[in-house]
C-alpha cells in the first residue's frame, strides 16, 4: 500500500509542484485548497496509477478542516505519514499604518491559524500510525523583516517558533518537523499580494532568476526522504540572486 502525503494549498505553486512530484515517486496524494476546479485540473495532471483525493476546504475554517480530514477513507488514514502545511499568502504591502484590517485578518488566520487547524487534525493521525513528517513551509520573512512586510513577516516569524515547539512537542512520537524558508519564488504569490496587479507582480521578480515552484517541490522531496533517523530542522532556500530579503544582485 503506498504512503500518503496531505498538501495544503495544493491547487496552485508549490502544493501543484510538489504533488505533481510526490506523485512520480509512488505516493498517493490528499490534495486540500479552496479551488475545486484548479484542483481537479491538477488530478488530470497525475499519474492514471497516483491514488488521489481532493479535499475542498478553506484552512481558515476550523469545521471545514477537521469535516474534510474526517471524510478520508480508512486506508488513507492509516497509511498518512506527511504533511505539508503549504497554505498562506501575503496581502498587500505597505506601512502598517496604512495596512487594511481585512488584508491583516486573511493573512493571520491562513498563514498560522490554517495551520493550527489542520495540524490539530493531522497530528493524532500521524501518532496513532506510530511515526509521521510535518514539513511547515515558512518564509525567509519568518527570518527577517522588509520595508512594509510588517504582518506578513509577523506570521511567518510565528511559524518558525511554531515548528520549533512542535518539534519538541512530537519528538517522542516519532514525528519529524521541518522548517522550510523560502526567499523569492515566481509562483501567484505576488498576483494575489497585489491583488491581480499582474505587471506590479511581475517586477518583484525583474532582473534576476528567482526560484520556481519546482525548486520548492525537490527541496521538500529531500527533507521528507531522508532516513529515519535523520531530521532536518530548518532550510532556507533562495535564489543565488538573492542575499537576504531585501537585498539581490544588480
Amino acid at each position: 500500500m503506498a504512503k500518503f502525503i496531505f498538501i495544503t494549498g495544493a491547487s496552485s505553486g508549490f502544493g501543484e509542484a510538489t504533488a505533481k512530484l510526490f506523485a512520480e515517486k509512488d505516493f498517493g496524494l490528499v490534495l486540500m485548497a479552496r479551488r475545486e476546479q484548479k484542483l481537479n485540473e491538477l488530478v488530470r495532471k497525475l499519474p492514471k496509477q497516483t491514488e488521489t483525493h481532493i479535499l475542498v476546504a478553506d484552512v481558515r475554517d476550523q469545521s471545514a478542516v477537521a469535516s474534510a480530514v474526517a471524510s478520508l477513507p480508512n486506508h488513507v488514514v492509516k497509511n498518512l505519514s506527511i504533511l505539508i502545511n503549504n497554505a498562506g499568502l501575503a496581502v498587500g504591502k505597505g506601512s502598517i499604518d496604512h495596512g487594511l484590517i481585512d488584508d491583516w485578518d486573511r493573512m493571520v488566520d491562513t498563514n498560522l491559524k490554517g495551520l493550527l487547524y489542520v495540524s490539530k487534525s493531522i497530528i493524532p493521525i500521524l501518532k496513532a500510525n506510530g511515526s509521521g513528517h510535518i514539513v511547515n513551509v515558512a518564509s525567509i520573512a519568518g527570518k527577517e523583516v522588509y520595508p512594509g512586510g510588517n504582518v506578513y513577516c509577523a506570521t511567518k516569524h510565528a511559524v518558525d517558533a511554531l515548528s520549533r515547539s512542535m518539534r519538541i512537542d512530537l519528538v517522542n512520537h516519532k514525528i519529524k518537523v521541518t522548517n522550510l524558508a523560502p526567499g523569492a519564488a515566481e509562483t501567484e504569490f505576488s498576483i494575489v499580494r497585489f491583488k491581480g496587479d499582474e505587471k506590479k507582480a511581475k517586477s518583484v521578480y525583474s532582473g534576476y532568476d528567482p526560484l520556481v515552484a519546482k525548486d520548492i517541490a525537490e527541496t521538500l522531496w529531500f527533507v521528507c526522504s531522508r532516513p529515519q533517523h535523520v531530521n532536518v530542522n530548518d532550510l532556507t532556500l533562495m535564489a543565488t540572486a538573492q542575499a537576504s530579503a531585501a537585498v539581490f544582485a544588480d
